[in-house]
């Protein structure tokens, strides 16, 4: 599943991030399925990164891969 998580934060997720100054990075997978990451750039700091995390980065990846249970920011 990280190959997967990885490629989706890669082709997906960043480059619509990169448009605002941002990106993601992937932690690490919990064994309950729950996605850690690190918001950078822009999105490190913003005051909607909560939002863009459950609201665009999450949806994503269920989306693309739908075993994915939740991400949490570290």
């Amino acid at each position: 599943m990280k190959e997967k998580v990885e490629k989706v934060i890669k082709e997906k997720i960043n480059p619509m991030l990169g448009t605002h100054g941002g990106s993601c990075e992937l932690v690490g997978i919990r064994s309950d399925n729950v996605v850690l990451v690190k918001l950078q750039g822009a999105c490190g700091g913003c005051p909607s990164a909560m939002i863009t995390l459950k609201g665009f980065v999450l949806e994503v990846l269920r989306e693309a891969i739908p075993e994915v249970a939740d991400v949490e920011a570290v």
